[in-house]
């Protein structure tokens, strides 16, 4: 903010200099449509310093050159704030818009509203710079929100969408699959683990794709258990085989409305394998609104979460990570900002731009394709490039 404000100053003494006029009348009044103007005149026309008003109101006052605004000058906006600005022939170069939720210095359109590249600091420690469009962050950019969180990727009309991602070969994908895997019905298929690559990113959303989409597979999770009763029947051997590739796995657990935390929690531990250098364990929670309210509402089913978690971290020595939907995110999570603090999240959001959580994985579609797997599968992302990958492994693995 200082560096812009260094630079607003110079455009102005620079500005003021191209402006100025010698010589003329500076107690001129002259009649400009419905208003009056009071000033410098030059030749019949405003020049050098002048301020023109509409009956009380001051619709401008600063530098003139020509019969236009050239220069330093300040009018009010539509919202009736005072607007600080630079002119050059009657077009607003840069200015500075304060009121009392912050100030914005930047380029503004000519509603004199923030349009263009600006920086806005909010009275509250927030703060954001980057491209706006009619008076809202809009375009790429980065800021910080009013509780220090760092926010930076694209916004639209001022909310934010978050980053725009480009897939390439560089990032780090994985899949994650249960008995869907291996058919339906009375069909059967095995997976083909010597073949595994990624080979399509799905069609249910847009995505930027770089290059040709041929990703190796680097984590696998797999589902282990459902409730108190399910258990995946090829859990075991999928297990087993990617170990055998040296491929990071891990396991998650399908949380049921209708069994109790400690139920779950027995069953999930009992029938699956935690070994050293595994990924963390997953609690998949995808209740419906009428499943939330059959527990008694948000409270009591967060309270079964919260059970699980803590259980499951206290027994592998790790930390679980919660796989929630972005819906989720958006209606229950802010009810439980311990379990936004304590655990990271695995996120189902079908979108072009990167979930504004704490982010450990992005599953990007439910209709991949993966060269060795029969029929469509979930491909997700790591949050992070290699060395974020490698010190995820070595930090929050089971030991």
């Amino acid at each position: 903010m200082k560096t812009a404000k260094i630079t607003t100053v110079l455009l102005i003494a620079l500005l003021l200099a191209a402006c100025s006029s010698g010589g003329y009348d500076a107690s001129a009044t002259l009649r400009m449509g419905r208003g009056t103007y009071r000033g410098g005149v030059a030749d019949g026309k405003p020049d050098g310093y002048g301020v023109l008003a509409v009956g009380d109101s001051v619709v401008y006052s600063g530098q003139w050159k020509g019969g236009l605004r050239c220069g330093y000058g300040t009018s009010t906006d539509s919202l009736g704030r005072t607007v600080t600005a630079l002119w050059r022939a009657d077009t607003i170069v840069r200015g500075v818009v304060a009121d009392s939720l912050g100030e914005y210095i930047g380029e503004l359109d000519s509603a004199q509203a923030a349009s263009g590249h600006g920086a806005w600091s909010g009275t509250g420690g927030a703060w954001y710079e980057g491209a706006w469009r009619g008076g809202l962050p809009d375009g790429f950019g980065c800021g910080v929100a009013a509780g220090g969180k760092v926010q930076v990727g694209e916004w639209k009309a001022g909310r934010y969408r978050g980053e725009r991602m480009t897939y390439t070969d560089e990032r780090i994908y994985g899949i994650d699959i249960s008995r869907y895997q291996h058919g339906r019905g009375r069909k059967k298929y095995a997976i083909n683990w010597n073949k595994l690559r990624i080979t399509h990113l799905g069609d249910i959303s847009r995505k930027k794709v770089s290059g040709r989409v041929d990703y190796p597979v680097s984590f696998i999770y797999i589902k282990s258990t459902e409730g108190a009763s399910v258990r995946n029947p090829y859990y075991l051997a999928d297990y087993r085989a990617a170990r055998r590739r040296g491929i990071p796995v891990g396991a998650y657990h399908f949380f049921s409305p209708t069994s109790t935390a400690a139920r779950q929690t027995r069953y999930f531990l009992k029938h699956t394998r935690f070994a050293k250098g595994d990924l963390p364990p997953v609690l998949d929670v995808e209740p419906t609104p009428s499943q939330v309210r059959k527990m008694g509402g948000a409270k009591a089913m967060l309270a079964r979460v919260r059970a699980w978690m803590k259980a499951v971290r206290r027994a592998t020595g790790v930390r679980p990570i919660l796989y929630v939907s972005q819906q989720f995110v958006n209606k229950y999570l802010p009810e439980a900002p311990d379990l936004a603090r304590d655990y990271m999240v695995w996120i189902a959001r079908y979108g072009e731009y990167r979930p504004d959580v704490r982010l450990a994985i992005w599953q990007l579609c439910p209709d991949g394709r993966v060269s060795g797997i029969v029929g469509e599968v979930d491909i997700n992302v790591f949050n992070g490039y290699h060395d974020d990958f490698r010190k995820f492994l070595r930090e929050a693995t089971v030991k």
